[in-house]
């Protein structure tokens, strides 16, 4: 396999395919984005002048999966907000600090998924679910803390939620509450 210190390289070309070396085949945008979800490691490179490209593929994919599913990931006012640290002072801030987030978010999901499964795998079918029902909201609740706070630090001067938000929140962590008693109605009928 080709790669570049153990990365595999990806060419593109002037008529936009893109060449994975490691296998000698052509992929897609979607085939790269597997990649990503996979974990494989791997840089895209123009095959003519041998540039790395691979941030603005990337940000490519996430275009496309932004405008293809209507499941986006990037609230507008988000956007909006890293707009503005473009050319700013904090633009050379902002990179670590949203990678440093990103990881810690995935982090503490890893932690819930693990919990609910050790929490699903030693309840008995029939026991009530208020445990796992308690680590959801728990975490639902650490995640918006957290995005709060990251959000925060972008902007200082923003004011808290709105109680409407907070209600909403609400609803949420009630809708979840609801979701895990028909689960667990389901479970006691086993």
């Amino acid at each position: 396999m080709a790669k570049n210190e153990g990365q595999i390289v990806i060419k593109k070309y002037a008529n936009r395919r893109l060449y994975n070396t490691g296998t000698s085949t052509y992929v897609t945008l979607e085939d790269l984005a597997e990649m990503v979800k996979k974990g494989e490691d791997f840089i895209v490179q123009d095959a003519k002048s041998g540039d790395d490209i691979t941030h603005s593929v990337l940000t490519q994919i996430i275009f496309e999966q932004e405008s293809k599913t209507g499941n986006t990931l990037l609230p507008i006012s988000f956007l909006r907000q890293l707009i503005t640290y473009y050319g700013d002072q904090m633009q050379m801030v902002v990179p670590s600090f949203l990678e440093h987030s990103m990881r810690a978010f995935t982090e503490q999901q890893a932690q819930m998924r693990e919990q609910v499964n050790r929490a699903f795998g030693e309840t008995p079918i029939g026991k009530n679910l208020q445990l796992p029902m308690q680590m959801v909201e728990d975490q639902v609740r650490r995640n918006t803390e957290l995005f709060q706070q990251a959000m925060q630090m972008f902007s200082p001067f923003m004011t808290p939620p709105a109680k409407e938000s907070r209600k909403a929140e609400a609803k949420d962590i009630d809708e979840l509450k609801e979701q895990l008693r028909a689960l667990q109605t389901k479970l006691d009928n086993l």
